[in-house]
Parts: structure tokens; sequence; C-alpha cells
């Protein structure tokens, strides 16, 4: 990250996965605060957590996902989120979860409607009451939602080169961010999982830039997006942005 030039990033993390394993749960934490720590002291990378709910394993591991976010939470976690596949896994049944969460002051980050419909981001927005959507690729079907996610500033969160991987979008030249961008939506480019879909944050960039036929600024905007989309205080939000702009002047100089 640091080498990409990375300042700032909300990295989604499955505690069920380590805890279910057998991982001390109070040893999860500290480690992760730890390597956050270390990050930020030594490479100059600002991490915060988002704490995900596997949907796949069902409510079991709701259950212990909130218990862990709302009761051992970690001084880096900002947000609660929902990953795993879509099918089969309807997100109201969840909404108590979310409810403790976000009682609890976290931000609610759910995934929905990448390998299934509109619908399933509705139910995120509804049930859910998320604040930023994880993919979002089906949205385009549904003017009404776009318009909405438009109008409310709800940023979507895509991820180019994954959706091809788990075939939500046929071919990258298919790929629906045109659709979004041209709608007004707060468009965001992640990298979801780098090494097992072989991409980085720079790589994503470079997908969406060709895609929405970006000059150097209009990348600059896109992060600049980002940066708007992030849970950063605004002093924190401002100075990204300042940074941002800043290079890009720079460069435009040379």
């Amino acid at each position: 990250m640091a080498r990409q030039n990375i300042r700032y990033a909300e990295l989604t993390v499955t505690p069920f996965s380590s805890t279910r394993r057998g991982i001390p749960e109070q040893g999860f934490m500290e480690a992760i605060e730890d390597a956050r720590k270390a990050a930020e002291a030594e490479l100059g990378v600002v991490l915060r957590w988002c704490f995900d709910i596997p949907g796949e394993a069902g409510l079991d591991a709701a259950e212990e996902t909130a218990r862990l976010a709302v009761d051992l939470r970690p001084e880096g976690l900002v947000s609660f989120g929902l990953g795993g596949p879509e099918i089969g896994v309807p997100r109201p049944q969840f909404k108590p979860y979310f409810d403790r969460a976000i009682a609890a002051g976290l931000r609610s980050v759910p995934h929905a409607g990448e390998t299934t419909g509109p619908q399933t981001v509705w139910d995120a927005l509804n049930d859910l009451r998320a604040e930023r959507i994880g993919h979002g690729t089906s949205a385009p079907r549904d003017p009404e939602l776009l318009a909405h996610l438009a109008e409310r500033r709800i940023p979507l969160e895509v991820c180019p080169t994954s959706n091809i991987a788990t075939r939500a979008v046929a071919t990258l030249d298919e790929h629906p961010i045109r659709e979004m961008v041209a709608a007004g939506v707060l468009v965001t480019v992640n990298s979801d999982d780098p090494p097992m879909f072989g991409t980085d944050l720079n790589n994503e960039y470079a997908v969406a830039a060709r895609l929405l036929d970006l000059d150097e600024r209009g990348v600059a905007a896109l992060a600049g997006n980002a940066v708007e989309a992030s849970f950063l205080d605004p002093a924190g939000k401002a100075r990204l942005a300042g940074e941002i702009d800043a290079y890009t002047e720079q460069w435009l100089a040379k």
C-alpha cells in the first residue's frame, strides 16, 4: 500500500474466519491493532477496520461478528459490513446485528447487488441502513435506485477486476461503472481482495480511467470521491483532498 502511495484505507477484516479456527479473540484484536499502528508509524499508511459478517456462515457468524465488534471494539474499527456470496443470503435477516453495530457508533457498509439484482441493494439500504454499498454492480438496472443513490450521495465501492473474476460482469468493456457515473452516483474505485484477484489499487484506477476516458484531473477527482466516501473526520478529509490537489497540479506542471 505504501508503494502505491496509499495514504489512508478502510480495510475489511473477517474476525470470524480466525476466531472459529481457535485464534483467541483478544489476541486477534491485539494483533491487528499492532499491525495498524506499525503501518502508520513505519510506512505512513493510516488504516481503519471494517469487521464484516461472512454471510454464507449464517446467523451464528453474524452474532459472533457483532459481539466482537461491539464488546471488544478495537481502536481502529469504524464500520460494520456483510460479505460473502449473495445468492441465497438475503440481507434483511442481518438487520438485528447491524442495528446493534450502528447503535454502538459503527457505520454500515454491506455488500449488495453484485451477483444479485437491485432489490438486494434496496434491502441493504432499507434494512441495514447502508451508508456505502460494496459493489452494487446491478444498480444500473433500476433507474430509481440510481437516482436515489445519487441524490443521497450513497457511494458505490466498485471493484472492476473482482467483478470480472466473480462473473458478476462478463467483460470489462461491459462494466456498468459508466452508467453509475453518468447517473451522478458517487463512485469509488477499490481493489477488493488484491492477492485473490491478482490486482492492486493502482491497476484498478488504470482500468477505471480507461473505462471512463479520464485524464489526470479525472483520475484525481475519482480519488477525491474516495476521500468524500471515507469515514475520516472533516479535518482528515480536507488534508487528504489537499494532498491530491497539490500532487495533481505538480504532475500537470511537469
